[in-house]
């Protein structure tokens, strides 16, 4: 009988935690599948990945480039996944696919592009563009309407304190968060936060907005062995800055914005075995995170 409620009790926090606007999305193996406005632009191959394949063979010494091209960490480059791989390395020096200079924002300090259709994120001073890095953004069913928000609260070692990391006991990490809205229509407050996760290629959230962050991942996972792909970090100091506390804080940061919608075949959503992404946070009343 004790078997028999231990799978009971697995089933129904499974629902629990998928009928939540925090979890991880379905997985796809082709990222060949997921088109952005400028894939025109580059000639690439579609290539499968092997166990013996690394993202330095199969890009070179661009590889973070690559990585960047397909939206994606060094933990999802996994054997069985498709990649978009450049005929001419070259053209994708520095690749960028953010405008590198948005008048909107020209009388903005500091604004934050998010444009879902390239699944890229810019960073502007006065409209122009001094940073930017690729994302993980929110699956269909649950991605926060495009629109104007801005960040209200910081916090550089934000944490799940409902899911625990897959396999421990540790809370979900969730570092680096820059919290740009709070949906207070629902009986438990829903916050949506741009922060540190993995980054496996296609929408993979609930909302919250995702960017590298390797510290995070050797950390919890244990590779990769020599953290580098730190977009997280590098947001959130500059959107902070020297009013840095280390602790959380509220905190009238940059303007954020939100356009566009991922280009997902549905058919292409199917699952496939790999680490699991860290997904996004609820907040409720209290200002507590109870969720990833």
């Amino acid at each position: 009988m004790k078997p028999l409620m231990r799978i009971l009790c697995t089933l129904l926090t499974l629902l629990f935690i998928t009928s939540l606007p925090c979890s991880a999305a379905d997985k796809i193996r082709s990222l060949c599948e997921i088109h952005y406005p400028t894939d025109y632009l580059y000639e690439w191959d579609c290539v499968k990945v092997t166990s013996k394949d690394s993202p330095y063979k199969i890009f070179g010494k661009q590889w973070r480039d690559g990585l960047r091209f397909n939206r994606m960490d060094r933990r999802h480059f996994l054997a069985g996944m498709s990649v978009k791989v450049p005929k001419h390395m070259e053209d994708i020096k520095e690749f960028n696919p953010m405008p590198p200079l948005y008048y909107e924002a020209e009388k903005e300090p500091q604004l934050i592009l998010i444009d879902q259709n390239e699944m890229f994120l810019g960073a502007y001073e006065f409209g122009t563009l001094v940073f930017s890095a690729p994302v993980a953004v929110g699956v269909e069913e649950y991605r926060l309407k495009n629109g104007s928000y801005r960040v209200d609260s910081v916090d550089p070692v934000h944490e799940s304190s409902l899911f625990p990391v897959e396999g421990t006991d540790r809370p979900y990490p969730m570092h680096y968060g820059l919290r740009f809205y709070v949906d207070k229509k629902d009986d438990g407050w829903t916050s949506y936060w741009i922060h540190g996760r993995d980054l496996p290629g296609y929408p993979a959230s609930h909302g919250c907005i995702g960017l590298t962050d390797e510290e995070m991942q050797l950390a919890y996972y244990g590779e990769p062995a020599k953290p580098l792909l730190m977009d997280a970090k590098t947001l959130y100091r500059w959107a902070v800055g020297s009013r840095d506390t280390g602790r959380p804080q509220r905190l009238r940061g940059p303007a954020v914005i939100i356009m566009g919608e991922p280009q997902v075949p549905p058919d292409q959503l199917r699952p496939l075995a790999e680490p699991a992404a860290a997904p996004p946070a609820q907040v409720g009343p209290s200002g507590r995170a109870p969720g990833p």
